[in-house]
């Protein structure tokens, strides 16, 4: 059988600067094939260049590159169009900016087929919606992108990906802001559409991900291929330094069940908080032991972020209570760093303000934006750099910095990590434990990582719709879960 995509000698170069260095990949109908590596690795330019898609700066070389017996080798844009969406299309990792928020869904599933000539009547688009299981097809179809949740905005961006009926699909990162069960939907869904025999290439960063859709995998680094075979054989007994530190990032044991604290920072007790008819938080009752860690886990919709935003006053309680011991400085660390900074100013200058909103002296700030630089393991004069210039795992570590700017008892960290590759995420999972312990802090960790709350969480909510379905010690709740929902979740992030 020949292969649906053939690539062999890729190279891809920004003035002069190779970024991909000769990677060479096939991908045969009803097979997928993943490509991982942290970013910067060059995955998603490799995937790009296989879709024409690369900017015009870019200079791009193959020894041969054929899709679905096509020599796209050569094509001018014109050709890449021809061919793009009937033979191979791609399924980006944000579905919110990949749709158009102006066309109902619908109307954006069938646009390919329309731009190929196909037929592309009412029944055919439910159809596509029905092949993706789209709940209440003819529903959604009427709907725009923002009415619809990330996982079902995922959806209709593949549905719309296979309109044409392409030979291959290209998935860049499409699960990794999903949670655990609806990233599993996801990647069941796309090993569906390769059993049924489309090539699927599917990029990503997230190895538990790649173990449960892929055939085969390639390991890139630095725009190289650095290991490449069957997904059991390279998952199971890495042959590459790399590899093994990519995927020991990705394992984590749930901590033990310690002593239970003598003292508490909080006690909250029958908190609700609604938003016009949708109750988002019911009923919350639960206390944070001082010095501990709580973490709090659940589906997109399941009131945890409004429980976090609660905890730092940014929402109030419509009902019950939230009693601190003291008054404790309580900091928020958001989950994209990118957006909470001023972008027009640098790290210096964000930091000097959280350092003068927590009263230190003028003469001192600079001394202090050198020491917190330092205690997140950043060299101070990247201080000197605006957010847009730092790397996603630079700015997070700057965002705790800040944070840590008005010395807080408590830190509330909404997702802090789920946009990071393994190894990066891994650093800063570190850099929270260690401050926890040189500081003496609280955490509240909230997020959608099974294996990132285990690695970090003494105690952990799980919620569902708003409600605290089970709590406990992480160790004993991810041991022996007692509610469907946790095992339902356990079961989908495994």
């Amino acid at each position: 059988m020949n292969p649906a995509l053939d690539a062999r000698g890729l190279r891809i170069a920004f003035a002069g600067v190779p970024v991909v260095d000769g990677v060479s990949l096939t991908v045969s109908p009803g097979e997928c094939v993943a490509i991982v590596g942290e970013s910067g690795a060059g995955k998603s330019l490799t995937a790009r260049a296989l879709l024409g898609l690369l900017p015009g700066e870019a200079s791009v070389r193959a020894e041969r590159l054929t899709v679905d017996g096509v020599d796209a080798g050569a094509l001018n844009e014109h050709g890449w169009r021809r061919l793009r969406g009937s033979r191979i299309a791609l399924v980006s990792q944000d579905a919110l900016v990949s749709l158009d928020p102006l066309q109902r869904i619908g109307r954006e599933v069938a646009e390919a087929r329309r731009l190929h000539g196909l037929p592309a009547e009412t029944e055919q688009v439910h159809a596509l919606l029905r092949r993706v299981w789209m709940p209440e097809p003819e529903r959604r179809a009427r709907q725009y992108s923002h009415q619809l949740s990330g996982g079902l905005r995922q959806r209709a961006l593949i549905a719309s990906a296979l309109s044409a009926d392409p030979a291959v699909l290209v998935a860049d990162e499409p699960t990794t802001a999903l949670d655990a069960t609806v990233q599993a939907r996801i990647l069941s869904l796309l090993r569906e559409i390769a059993d049924a025999g489309t090539a699927v290439l599917f990029i990503s960063h997230d190895f538990a991900a790649v173990r449960r859709l892929a055939d085969r995998v390639l390991v890139m680094r630095n725009g190289v291929v650095v290991e490449e075979g069957l997904v059991s054989e390279v998952l199971e007994s890495p042959q590459h330094e790399y590899t093994r530190r990519l995927i020991d990032a990705t394992r984590h044991s749930p901590r033990g069940v310690q002593e239970p604290a003598t003292d508490q920072v909080l006690v909250a007790t029958g908190v609700t908080k609604r938003f016009g008819e949708t109750e988002a938080v019911s009923e919350a009752s639960f206390v944070v032991p001082q010095g501990r860690t709580l973490g709090i886990v659940g589906e997109s919709g399941s009131g945890k972020t409004t429980l976090a935003r609660i905890m730092v006053g940014v929402e109030r309680p419509d009902a019950g209570e939230l009693r601190w011991a003291g008054a404790p400085r309580v900091q928020l660390v958001h989950q994209n760093p990118l957006g909470a900074f001023d972008p027009r100013w640098t790290i210096d200058r964000s930091l000097r303000e959280a350092l003068a909103a927590g009263g230190v002296p003028r003469a001192l700030r600079s001394a202090r934006v050198a020491d917190l630089m330092r205690e997140v393991d950043l060299d101070p004069a990247l201080a000197a750099r605006r957010p847009i210039a730092l790397s996603g795992g630079q700015r997070q570590r700057a965002a705790i910095a800040r944070a840590l700017a008005a010395e807080p008892e408590v830190l509330v960290l909404d997702e802090p990590v789920s946009a990071l590759d393994p190894s990066v995420r891994e650093r800063v999972l570190q850099l929270l434990v260690r401050l926890q312990r040189e500081r003496r802090l609280t955490m509240v960790f909230v997020s959608h990582d099974l294996d990132v709350v285990g690695a970090v969480a003494d105690e952990v909510l799980v919620m569902q719709d708003g409600r605290i379905v089970e709590q406990g010690p992480t160790g004993a709740v991810f041991a022996a879960p007692q509610h469907p929902f946790t095992k339902e979740l356990l079961a989908a992030g495994s």
